[in-house]
């Protein structure tokens, strides 16, 4: 196991846990990461103008710590992470440039990422009520044999032994967990395009 895997592990596991340290520092290695990426997928100037990159790192950031809290995740390296993030924030601008057409704005008057209604709900370092309410009020839409499966997930439980003190496939509960995260990231306008 490479020397740089057990922190990486260690600090995902606090993320699951809801540890605002962890989560900080996470937003601290990575933001960067999708930063660029925003910037590489507006080249078009005038959707540069449209889309401000630190709205959609705070609009990846919520999504990704409302599902790794949920246990949706699995992510062993860093590259791991950083695959998925990248893939959220190709989601996301797709999903907000696909709005924004479709309400047929002109792309060159829009400000800001709010004004094509892309959710932000970032806990960052001055959020964290606010992330807290949101998984709140995530886990309180799932059923409570969904709930179940999160915590068991958020606890680092893989799925082969979550479906042997539940019942069922180890697939099976993994489908289950992961559309219910799906249904109620819709109900909360999240953005359910957000898997790699």
């Amino acid at each position: 196991m490479p020397a740089d895997v057990t922190p990486f592990t260690d600090l995902i596991v606090r993320v699951r846990a809801g540890d605002d340290h962890a989560a900080t520092d996470l937003v601290r290695r990575y933001e960067p990461e999708i930063r660029r990426e925003v910037r590489f997928l507006l080249r078009d100037p005038f959707l540069r103008r449209s889309f401000d990159s630190m709205d959609v790192c705070q609009s990846v950031m919520g999504s990704f710590f409302v599902r790794a809290a949920l246990g949706e995740y699995n992510l062993d390296r860093p590259e791991d992470l950083i695959r998925l993030l990248i893939s959220m924030t190709r989601n996301k601008v797709i999903d907000a440039t696909r709005r924004q057409r479709a309400k047929r704005r002109d792309h060159r008057r829009a400000t800001s990422l709010e004004a094509v209604d892309v959710v932000s709900p970032t806990p960052g370092p001055s959020e964290v009520a606010a992330g807290r309410e949101l998984l709140a009020e995530f886990r309180s839409r799932l059923s409570d044999e969904e709930r179940v499966l999160a915590d068991l997930r958020s606890q680092g439980k893989e799925w082969s032994e979550i479906a042997q003190e539940v019942g069922g496939t180890p697939d099976g509960r993994r489908k289950q967990l992961t559309r219910a995260i799906a249904r109620v990231s819709r109900e909360l306008g999240l953005d359910e395009a957000d898997d790699e």
